[in-house]
């Protein structure tokens, strides 16, 4: 790799999203920061860091001095606490919002004397808007995100970068808030749910796996639910919409710029991803009861979908993606090339036999 490549810090670079991103930063000297190495043969510098770790914070700035990285990249967030092995919600938050102030008190610092950091990029999500959010909303739309400890968190962490990003000392951030990622490499609870994964550590899920059994799409009982609409973006997309600010040259008229992220055209209601999706649907007589039936799951070790995403399993929230539109322009249709629809269907791309199968 040339050594006049810009350099890119890329925290959170093991997990899905990362993974999927390097191959679009060939153009860069790439820098993955992470707890554990990231599972690639292409080139890139690995630094093992916690950035649940308060030391983390002097490590990063050394770390942007050093290398003089134009550019940080932040990934690191624990989204599925028991596929990540994080079900303390304190360590989870000292790594999502602390380790999120942590970094972009990194960048302030490594910028104190002169310009070295000139992009920081990071995610959020639409859960921090909140559930039951009004028809499609906008950038400027307030954040409530709770309940969940993820969607509390990217709340949070989103604040925090809009508070300190006037102070990046000549570094434009960029906040994306994307919806559920989808794709067939992705693995998170709302897709399990759609799939029927019994995703939980306990002996009965490691049973259910190996016969490949589906566990059935639970909802309360009336038409509202199924009506629900939710967006999905592809986990590509997202890559490449992160790969696009990095390499963008053009100047930004504000420091900070905040995007709704979703795939292109209509969101989906329920009903269509339960049909997409062949999953065999349960009902019960209301949210209390399927909060019920979630926590049994989650002590039993069946599934790892917490008790409290109930809300935001059982509402509506989509969100106005036209920033984005203009943002990208003529780009727009290249980067996100997966409508809603697309994504969302492949996330069960090549599954479908098996699953069959086994109803």
């Amino acid at each position: 790799m040339a050594e006049d490549h810009p350099t890119v810090v890329v925290t959170g670079v093991s997990g899905n999203l990362g993974l999927r991103l390097l191959p679009l930063l060939e153009n860069f000297q790439v820098i993955g920061v992470d707890i554990n190495p990231p599972n690639t043969s292409l080139p890139l510098h690995f630094v093992k860091m916690d950035l649940g770790q308060e030391k983390s914070c002097l490590d990063l700035t050394a770390l942007l001095k050093e290398t003089r990285a134009a550019t940080v990249i932040h990934l690191a967030f624990v989204v599925d606490q028991v596929r990540q092995g994080i079900l303390d919600v304190d360590r989870m938050w000292h790594i999502n919002v602390a380790g999120t102030a942590r970094v972009m008190e990194a960048v302030t610092e490594a910028n104190r004397d002169e310009v070295i950091v000139q992009k920081f990029v990071t995610l959020s999500s639409v859960a921090a808007y909140g559930s039951d959010l009004p028809d499609m909303v906008s950038e400027d739309h307030p954040l409530n995100g709770h309940t969940l400890p993820y969607a509390v968190h990217k709340m949070e962490a989103d604040k925090i970068v809009q508070q300190r990003a006037p102070s990046l000392r000549g570094c434009s951030a960029y906040i994306l808030r994307p919806p559920i990622f989808a794709g067939s490499s992705v693995q998170n609870y709302m897709l399990d749910a759609f799939r029927g994964t019994p995703n939980g550590k306990g002996q009965r899920a490691e049973q259910l796996r190996a016969q490949n059994k589906r566990l059935p799409c639970v909802l309360p009982m009336g038409d509202a639910y199924l009506q629900n609409r939710i967006q999905f973006v592809h986990v590509d997309d997202i890559a490449r919409l992160i790969s696009h600010v990095a390499q963008k040259t053009e100047p930004e008229t504000q420091r900070l710029t905040v995007l709704n992220v979703a795939g292109r055209e209509a969101p989906l209601t329920f009903a269509r991803c339960i049909e997409i999706a062949q999953a065999k649907l349960k009902r019960v007589p209301g949210k209390w009861a399927l909060r019920m039936l979630l926590q049994m799951h989650w002590n039993a070790g069946t599934s790892a979908i917490p008790p409290e995403a109930v809300p935001y399993m059982t509402s509506e929230y989509v969100m106005n993606t036209t920033r984005l539109q203009k943002f990208l322009g003529p780009n727009y249709k290249d980067v996100i090339r997966y409508t809603v629809t697309d994504a969302f269907a492949d996330s069960f791309a090549g599954s479908m036999s098996a699953s069959n199968s086994s109803k």
